[in-house]
């Protein structure tokens, strides 16, 4: 089981993400108002906060969104998750999709300081079943 430490979106596309503490997992799409909602299997991306914590310890400043990360998740190691994984936060329901990506166009981050996690650690979701997401809510893997 591990905890939901921060829930970001952007209005638009290659844009820092915004921790906004709470918003709604729409069914199909993603996080409600994010830029990087829609019918495809990236609809919401996940961060280890762990592995944040261990970036900012190499002295890079950052904050919750800038590797653009939709949600930060403590207690769980996410990049060792297989696709089709299943997670659930309250009433809604997550699949695993993708591990890892491509990264194209360098972010911010990685022009500032020569490295990025997202690429390495992140993970995507598509929402199987919608509900609501909060800074503090539980998330569980299910077996």
């Amino acid at each position: 089981m591990g905890k939901i430490m921060a829930v970001c979106i952007s209005e638009k596309k290659g844009t820092q993400k915004k921790d906004i503490k709470e918003c709604e997992l729409i069914e199909n799409f993603g996080l409600k108002n994010d830029a990087h909602g829609g019918n495809w299997h990236r609809q919401v991306s996940l961060l280890s906060y762990e592995k944040i914590e261990d970036f900012k310890a190499k002295g890079v400043q950052v904050v919750d969104g800038d590797f653009g990360e939709n949600l930060v998740v403590s207690g769980i190691d996410l990049s060792s998750l297989p696709v089709g994984t299943k997670l659930t936060v309250n009433d809604a329901l997550l699949e695993v999709t993708q591990i890892g990506k491509e990264c194209h166009h360098h972010c911010q981050i990685y022009h500032a300081v020569g490295d990025c996690i997202m690429p390495r650690e992140g993970i995507f979701v598509r929402v199987i079943k919608g509900g609501n997401v909060k800074t503090g809510d539980e998330i569980s893997v299910l077996k």
